[in-house]
């Protein structure tokens, strides 16, 4: 791979260009947001900085990995015929379709949605090419954790597949294979564990902090569900249990103490209050 593009800066789109220019890609992220567009850069220059006192990268490797990302307002302003295309725009379906639409315009060899939660089929659904497209699902944060989970929907092509577990490798990481159920396996996994602190919390079962230490001490958990979710986002969390309830059930109901906090603006890190405080 030698040229993708990510549509979206915020934290999961920085991530995955991090990522991809870590492995030698030349990377364009659509951000239209100029403020947003400077906390990429702040952040992957913070990565690189981060990677050089670990000694995953030399300053030559850090300074020519921030070179190869660059920034562009519009999906228009890529090129066409890009290596590989990935969507990580909030979990909307609307958004993610219309998005998706002018991304395939660009005539990408993939076109992948970093989805956690959607269906690829629905989003596929008026796509020129279906059979190359799929999610690929990252996780955060996408330099540390080494999984994606690739997600195979009807029309996927087994070269598309295939030519996706390629990059994945080449970026460094390893691959999962699901079919396209809501949810899939990780974030249904993920997602009820959380909901589940969620709900002990707000019947007095233990504190934040403790509900936390239980998850990290006892099953070596590195985040506990509550903090984690501060750092994926009250508001993405919420849209996904939405998203589940209506596929699977009650089982995913939101509880009250989320819908109560993203309806007060309380979103996790990214707002600097969620369960935990976040300085800025």
């Amino acid at each position: 791979m030698n040229r993708g593009a990510v549509i979206g800066g915020g934290t999961m789109g920085v991530g995955i260009a991090y990522v991809m220019a870590q492995a030698g890609a030349a990377v364009t992220v659509v951000e239209p947001d100029d403020r947003r567009a400077e906390q990429m850069r702040a952040i992957v220059a913070e990565a690189s900085s981060s990677a050089i006192g670990r000694g995953k990268l030399s300053q030559d490797a850090a300074t020519a990995l921030q070179v190869r990302i660059v920034r562009a307002k519009s999906v228009e302003a890529l090129d066409e015929g890009l290596d590989l295309i990935v969507e990580s725009v909030p979990e909307r379906f609307e958004l993610k379709r219309q998005v998706l639409a002018q991304a395939a315009s660009r005539r990408p060899a993939l076109l992948a949605t970093n989805t956690s939660a959607l269906s690829i089929d629905r989003l596929a659904a008026e796509l020129p090419s279906p059979r190359q497209f799929l999610g690929m699902h990252f996780f955060n944060p996408v330099w540390s954790l080494k999984l994606v989970e690739l997600v195979q929907g009807s029309a996927t092509s087994p070269t598309t597949i295939e030519a996706a577990r390629a990059i994945v490798g080449w970026m460094g990481k390893q691959s999962l294979l699901v079919r396209d159920v809501p949810g899939f396996a990780t974030s249904r996994l993920d997602l009820i564990a959380s909901l589940e602190a969620m709900r002990m919390l707000e019947s007095g079962v233990a504190s934040a902090e403790d509900i936390d230490q239980a998850a990290v001490l006892a099953y070596r958990h590195p985040v506990g569900p509550l903090r984690l979710s501060d750092i994926v986002g009250l508001d993405v969390r919420l849209d996904i249990a939405r998203t589940l309830e209506a596929a699977h059930g009650s089982r995913f109901a939101p509880p009250e103490i989320l819908i109560a906090m993203v309806a007060e603006g309380k979103l996790g890190a990214k707002s600097g209050q969620g369960f935990f405080a976040w300085p800025a």
